[in-house]
This record gives C-alpha cells, structure tokens and sequence, in this order.
C-alpha cells in the first residue's frame, strides 16, 4: 500500500506532489532542487554547492524512514548544463564513497526555478 512521506527537513512540495512515497520496500523522492528546509533556493551558488543541498534533501527524506544514502538504489540527475558535469560529480561522490548507487545523469532544456540541476532517488527500506 502506497504512503506518503514528510519531514520538516527538507524543503516543502510546492505542487500536486509529495516529498516522497513508498510501499514499505521501495522508496522513491520526488525530485530534490537545492532549496533549503526553509525553502531558500541557492541558485547562486556553485554547483557543487547546490549539489550538496540537493542531496542533503534526498539523505533528510531517507532518514525520516530510517533509511539512509547506503540504502539507495538509483538516482536521477538532471542538469541544466551538461558542462558541469565534473563539478557535480566531484560533489556527488563525497555522498556515495563505497557501492555507489545506479546512475543516469542527463542534460535537461531548464531544471525549474533556474537551478543547476535536480535530483531524484530509488532507495530500499524495510
């Protein structure tokens, strides 16, 4: 059965969508932008900077399931430059240092409100 999932540590849904949801195996995020809890989007930062929020959101909604980044299937990445690929990289791999998940990075024509980029997770839980 299908739940959905909320914690105050991530920025909020600002639409028709949850943070997350789940059937009590597989969780999926909603896409995560470099927005903070409070809802402060770093579009101005680097994007390494802006990866790191990103995936701080995804690691905020896994812990509120008492899961964590080890549990993480595949993520999504979608970049608004594919040019800063290296940058995000570098940046992601401080998240995933041993048995990284599945990964597909791709350029998108914009990742809403101006980011960078935006980033989704599968992860297991139990």
């Amino acid at each position: 059965m299908k739940r959905t999932i909320h914690t105050d540590d991530a920025p909020e849904a600002v639409g028709a969508y949850s943070q997350a949801t789940t059937n009590g195996d597989v969780l999926f995020t909603a896409g995560q932008l470099p927005l903070t809890a409070d809802g402060e989007l770093l579009d101005d930062a680097s994007v390494a900077d802006q990866t790191r929020r990103c995936l701080e959101n995804v690691e905020a909604i896994l812990e509120a399931e008492d899961a964590s980044m080890a549990d993480v299937l595949k993520m999504t990445v979608f970049l608004n430059d594919i040019d800063d690929f290296d940058e995000f990289n570098e940046a992601y791999s401080e998240f995933f240092d041993e048995e990284p998940p599945a990964r597909s990075a791709l350029e998108v024509g914009e990742v809403p409100k101006g980011a960078a980029l935006e980033v989704e997770a599968i992860a297991t839980v139990e």
